[in-house]
């Protein structure tokens, strides 16, 4: 739960993953999903793939002791996108959605955190196609561009499934933009892969090589003080069982004017 310390810092724990949605063997996969929710409970979940009419997103928010609430953003069909689980207390104010494109979205709300600070949450999932780097920068650009119009908040927390390489114009955009991978910030560069998990199903997307695809990216009064790989486990019984076809990452964060301060900002 995020708390509020006399250096008027607050701390903050969010986490962002792809739920492959019910493919790849969903009924096995869903309960190391559970499993590890009850243990992660981060304050803020980004969550890509879901469909809402099986409630999933509402499913993983019920795993363990804390109680969530749920922003939808769908993504080219009204029962399918992204989603935000905000832990209670907090909850979310300001909640708007844009409409990227090839079947993509993003959605957004502001968090009051319990000091005062406030921040802009946001959850994406940019376009899959591997030669199609142009198309997902064009997406980032709109991103971009509507954050720019976004409500004023100490903080900013974009997440989700970017489907671009470190070395892709699409990450070298949000990093001109002032924004910085969490993961990178922690342990000096992203993780080498976050795609695919080692999930083996009959089905599964092969289509490209090993790569990080996903992101928690941050800008303003906020510093980085941990980040790691999580939703990362398989089965005990079954190495070839993971939650997803993709690894989650999670971030403890501080934000506030102190946190800017430590973070250079």
């Amino acid at each position: 739960m995020p708390t509020r310390q006399t250096d008027c810092v607050d701390r903050l724990h969010v986490a962002t993953l792809n739920i492959l949605n019910l493919a790849d063997r969903w009924a096995e996969r869903l309960p190391l999903i559970l499993a590890d929710m009850a243990a992660l409970q981060p304050d803020l979940l980004g969550l890509q793939e879901c469909v809402y009419v099986m409630q999933q997103d509402r499913l993983i928010g019920a795993a363990g002791e804390g109680r969530y609430g749920v922003v939808r953003g769908w993504a080219g069909r009204p029962e399918y996108g992204n989603s935000l689980l905000v832990r209670k207390p907090l909850a979310a104010a300001d909640e708007a959605r844009l409409d990227l494109g090839l079947n993509r979205a993003a959605h957004r709300a502001v968090v009051a955190l319990p000091g005062g600070a406030s921040v802009l949450v946001v959850v994406t999932h940019l376009h899959h196609l591997g030669p199609d780097e142009a198309l997902r920068d064009g997406q980032a650009r709109q991103l971009l561009e509507w954050l720019a119009t976004a409500p004023a908040t100490d903080a900013q927390i974009v997440m989700g499934d970017f489907n671009a390489d470190p070395a892709e114009p699409t990450v070298a955009r949000m990093r001109a933009t002032g924004y910085r991978s969490a993961f990178a910030e922690a342990n000096g560069q992203d993780p080498a892969v976050t795609w695919p998990s080692g999930l083996q199903a009959p089905a599964m997307d092969t289509d490209g090589s090993p790569e990080c695809l996903d992101y928690i990216w941050v800008r303003g009064a906020v510093r980085v003080v941990s980040a790691r790989l999580v939703f990362d486990r398989p089965a005990v019984e079954d190495p070839t069982l993971y939650p997803s076809d993709h690894l989650g990452i999670a971030a403890k964060l501080e934000l506030g004017p102190e946190a800017g301060t430590a973070a250079g900002q």
